[in-house]
């Protein structure tokens, strides 16, 4: 008997299913390093000890989407080894800051499934949860991705669509007890735009395009240790939709919050992810750009500090900056989808000094 695993396919995943998940990661510093290599991120809050210190913090913590990343790699061999697509993400909630020697670990529950009406595939959803050696929560994410089935002639009669939160609830925030920003220093960030300053329906290009080189894009999903086929495995998918490797839409995530350092310096970390939809497949040789469109501004309990809700949407080798992109279009029949140029449209919610701080 062969003992390789070859992954959970839609008939496994069933309703109510907890998996934990194996192989817990302690970050490094060389994890760190190569994100940024990787991305070229430039908040400061994740890479410089003396401003992090400054704020309140033991050192620089590890990036947000880092984390985010890790956690999400985690889930990839129980969820999506099989997939298809991962479709989105709702109620992402940011916790408790991770340093560099923390170990994260993993554990999801299947709290939806739909079959699709091909019968080849269907949509799983799942609510998964990192924590840190102590326990402690330090992310909570609901995605949901199109798995293959192993039996296409295997009908499933169950069928539960979840629904989700439009938005992360303020009480859900999590903001360090131990962070203040009083003595905020612009000089570190050069950012000249506190809370105060953006406006609701305000649009901000983000200018610079960022190509997607194939090596990169396969350095990032292994350095989250994301082993889905649908990033490497050139040979299985040489007669499949695309024909090539597609770039885990983490990476494009990754790729438009650093373009969104230009506009957005003061952001000192993200609070939540409201919902998430990769539109459409970035491949190797794809040019990303990105804009933002603030949603809402936030006040939160405290004098130093506000909240803004932003909608990060990247699109690919077309410039939105100096060239018309509309986000969605109605097709022929009156449904509305989003233009194949748009590859992220991201709803989430930062949190930014207040110039009162």
């Amino acid at each position: 008997m062969n003992k390789a695993s070859v992954g959970n396919y839609y008939e496994d995943l069933t309703m109510g299913r907890v998996l934990v998940h194996p192989t817990p990661r302690t970050i490094t510093e060389g994890d760190a390093s190569l994100y940024l290599s990787l991305t070229a991120s430039r908040y400061p809050l994740f890479c410089d000890a003396t401003f992090a210190q400054s704020l309140g913090l033991k050192r620089e913590p590890v990036n947000d989407l880092l984390l985010f990343h890790i956690v999400f790699g985690k889930s990839v061999p129980d969820i999506s080894l099989n997939a298809v697509a991962n479709l989105g993400y709702a109620d992402v909630r940011f916790g408790k800051p991770a340093y560099i020697g923390d170990t994260i670990h993993a554990q999801s529950e299947v709290i939806g499934r739909r079959e699709s009406s091909g019968g080849d595939t269907g949509i799983i959803w799942v609510r998964t949860v990192g924590l840190n050696q102590d326990n402690e929560e330090v992310l909570t994410l609901i995605r949901w991705v199109l798995v293959n089935k192993s039996d296409h002639n295997q009908i499933s009669e169950e069928s539960i669509t979840p629904t989700t939160p439009e938005s992360v609830s303020l009480s859900n925030l999590y903001v360090p007890e131990e962070l203040n920003l009083d003595t905020f220093d612009t000089s570190v960030t050069g950012g000249n735009w506190f809370w105060e300053d953006y406006q609701i329906g305000e649009r901000i290009h983000h200018i610079e395009g960022v190509a997607i080189e194939e090596a990169e894009h396969q350095m990032a999903a292994r350095l989250y240790q994301n082993t889905a086929r649908a990033h490497f495995n050139a040979h299985a998918l040489k007669n499949s939709r695309f024909g090539t490797r597609v770039a885990y839409g983490g990476h494009v995530i990754s790729v438009a919050r650093a373009l969104s350092f230009n506009g957005l310096e003061n952001v000192i970390r993200i609070l939540a992810f409201n919902g998430g939809t990769h539109s459409s497949p970035t491949l190797a040789g794809d040019t990303i750009y990105a804009w933002t469109d603030v949603l809402d501004s936030i006040e939160l309990d405290r004098d130093d500090a506000g909240a803004l809700r932003l909608r990060l949407v990247a699109t690919k080798n077309i410039d939105p900056f100096t060239e018309k992109v509309d986000l969605k279009f109605t097709d022929d029949k009156g449904r509305e989808r989003y233009s194949p140029e748009v590859v992220l449209d991201l709803d989430y919610t930062v949190l930014i000094p207040k110039k009162s701080g």
